[in-house]
């Protein structure tokens, strides 16, 4: 059942994100991502830059922060997998808060079958390094994006939210 459109569930991201204050979006292309992606870009109330390396929207998120601008780095489970030390090393140690929308590979609804090992390892690694995380798995769950947003400013480290795919393919009510 389809009740709301994927073009929907991006423009409510957008909306949240621009909500409680993100100005500044770094992303690297996903394909599960391309609709937000998309979304992000055309909003004129986001300055949007396309990185070529997942480290460099942790090096531009976090600078943002120092800037007092507010910030949402965009990436697949794969890309968060090769940031862990940055994000200890210079979040954690720190103490920058960071913004991570990332996607929920290798979960149900995911039908690559070279994505398995996301799913397998990425709520471990998220609880091994204490990252909090929030899965955002329906329309009706996007209001959470905020108080994640708002959480990584009063805890002074990073927070993901989660996104499923049957989200971000508008499946999910």
């Amino acid at each position: 059942m389809n009740d709301v459109s994927s073009g929907n569930v991006a423009r409510g991201i957008a909306e949240e994100l621009a909500g409680c204050g993100v100005k500044l979006v770094a992303s690297l292309p996903d394909n599960w991502l391309m609709g937000l992606i998309t979304a992000i870009d055309q909003d004129r109330r986001f300055v949007h830059v396309r990185v070529n390396r997942e480290e460099s929207a942790i090096g531009l998120c976090s600078g943002a922060y120092m800037g007092a601008l507010g910030s949402a780095a965009l990436m697949g489970a794969s890309g968060f997998m090769t940031v862990v030390y940055a994000i200890t090393k210079i979040n954690y140690t720190y103490e920058i808060p960071l913004f991570l929308v990332l996607t929920l590979r290798g979960a149900v609804g995911d039908h690559h079958k070279h994505h398995v090992s996301n799913g397998l390892y990425l709520r471990a690694v998220l609880e091994s390094i204490n990252l909090p995380y929030q899965v955002i798995e329906s329309a009706k769950d996007i209001p959470a994006i905020s108080r994640c947003f708002h959480h990584t400013r009063i805890y002074t480290r990073p927070m993901a939210v989660l996104l499923t795919r049957d989200l971000l393919a508008g499946r999910a009510a």
